[in-house]
């Protein structure tokens, strides 16, 4: 009799308990791409993408659970199903969003080109005949290929790679996305000696988390989430903490 008492008291507390346990999201990511999200000395995920998808998902009601993701095949994932959202420093274009749903926009980045130290250039047009590297599939890319200067266009499968060769006189330059550019330029150790931050281009683009085009109701609880991040000063204290703006 006193053991089906406890049950029948427990019960409810354990069915209460399991009904608010948070919803657990994959979340792919390319950590190739400091500060947003790059792997420590011990192989963890980190940066500014990692934080603030956390801050976002808890704010949710939701977890997170990250997974790296190679780059060029990080779209194909999500479209599989391997995984709920992508949180990779992901640019909104119109290609990808009618392909893809897309959060509001957490993050607002330009396109930098970054030289070796001694060398100068104020837009592609200097860049003539000369070698530009950036990593595959990413807007910078995109941006030199539609610049229309006559230039050899190198592509990566990480920026770091073309930083490297960069730095060893291999390539020309590198375009990339500013919070990266300004890192290898400003702040690494072994690049930011050599390198200097050439120009930025005009235009501006915008961060989004990224999710399948039949998860609406996730992308309204994910935009619940940025707008309460925002709220609470949360997003500017990880601005502060990975960027230092």
């Amino acid at each position: 009799m006193i053991r089906r008492l406890l049950c029948a008291l427990l019960l409810p507390a354990l069915l209460c308990s399991s009904a608010m346990a948070a919803e657990k999201l994959v979340v792919a990511t390319n950590p190739e791409w400091p500060p947003m999200e790059f792997l420590d000395d011990n192989k963890n995920i980190i940066g500014y993408d990692v934080d603030m998808f956390k801050a976002v998902a808890a704010e949710a009601g939701m977890e997170a659970e990250f997974k790296m993701t190679a780059w060029d095949g990080i779209f194909a994932g999500i479209a599989a199903g391997n995984y709920d959202v992508i949180a990779s420093a992901v640019t909104i274009t119109p290609e990808r969003q009618r392909a893809f749903a897309f959060t509001v926009p957490y993050y607002d980045v330009q396109q930098i080109v970054v030289l070796r130290k001694g060398d100068s250039a104020t837009g592609f047009a200097d860049l003539k005949g000369k070698v530009i590297g950036g990593q595959i599939g990413t807007t910078g890319i995109f941006v030199a290929q539609k610049s229309g200067v006559d230039m050899t266009i190198r592509e990566y499968d990480n920026v770091g790679l073309a930083m490297q060769d960069l730095l060893n006189s291999r390539i020309d330059a590198v375009v990339c996305d500013s919070p990266v550019a300004l890192y290898y330029a400003n702040q690494k150790e072994g690049f930011a000696d050599q390198l200097t931050v050439a120009f930025r281009t005009e235009a501006t683009e915008s961060f989004g988390f990224v999710v399948r085009k039949d998860r609406k109701d996730l992308v309204e609880r994910l935009n619940k989430g940025i707008e309460a991040v925002r709220a609470k000063g949360i997003e500017a204290k990880l601005i502060h903490k990975w960027l230092g703006e």
